[in-house]
């Protein structure tokens, strides 16, 4: 179905957005990729890393734990002020350093495998007492 909606959108947007998509799972070939939310991309492993939205003058990639993370190459440039969310919008022309989106993808991964409580360890049954 993403298939379909970046062949809908044409032009440089497509372009744009089937690049950033190819970029996404070559840093995490496990990504699991479905439309959520009225037909929104998004991209998971172990929980959400970024979701892709297309507007008139932009391909933005929200990354819904994006603070958290790490962007020595500043390649977030929206949604700055949130305590949770760090977007990047891709205007036509913009060049996106592509090494830096893969190490933001797989600190997104990483960030999420870390977040993840391991199981609680369970202590022996306990015997009722009347």
């Amino acid at each position: 179905m993403i298939d379909e909606k970046v062949q809908e959108l044409g032009g440089w947007r497509a372009k744009v957005f089937a690049r950033v998509r190819e970029l996404i799972h070559e840093a995490d070939p496990e990504v699991v990729e479905e439309l959520k939310w009225m037909g929104t991309p998004v991209w998971s492993h172990e929980g959400i890393l970024c979701t892709g939205e297309t507007y008139k003058t932009a391909v933005k990639l929200t990354f819904l734990k994006g603070a958290a993370l790490s962007d020595p190459a500043g390649l977030f440039n929206s949604s700055l002020d949130g305590n949770a969310r760090r977007a990047i919008d891709i205007r036509e022309g913009d060049r996106l350093n592509e090494k830096a989106f893969k190490d933001l993808i797989r600190a997104a991964v990483v960030h999420n495998l870390s977040s993840k409580s391991p199981p609680k360890a369970r202590g022996p049954a306990r015997k009722r007492t009347k």
